[in-house]
């Protein structure tokens, strides 16, 4: 796989991570499923997990292309912000899009 594959892989990836959490009520994506509705912050920390889980996966993916870069903090702080961004369509999904008209409304 060419090193823009790669790159390409890693981003889909993460989106497709991401998201998860807010699209399924499965605890950790395999287990049972909750009773009722998860709490934002079970699906939050199910988001730090996958956040480590695809950066482990580019971990793997850049030691087989070469060296591996030494990253400090700020690389963290910002790949953390990215992977938030890239959940903001399933949270959307989850939280704010109205599901059928609301009760009450007017014509």
């Amino acid at each position: 796989m060419t090193q823009t594959g790669s790159i390409w892989l890693v981003i889909v990836l993460a989106l497709v991570a991401a998201n998860l959490p807010f699209v399924n009520d499965r605890w950790l994506l395999v287990g049972a499923s909750a009773q009722g509705r998860k709490p934002l912050f079970a699906r939050a920390l199910e988001l730090l997990a996958l956040y480590f889980v695809v950066g482990t996966f580019a971990l793997a993916l850049e030691k087989r292309a070469g060296q591996i870069a030494p990253q400090g903090w700020e690389f963290y702080v910002v790949t953390g912000a990215l992977f938030v961004t890239l959940a903001f369509p399933g949270f959307v999904y989850r939280y704010l899009m109205r599901r059928g008209a609301p009760t009450g409304a007017q014509d």
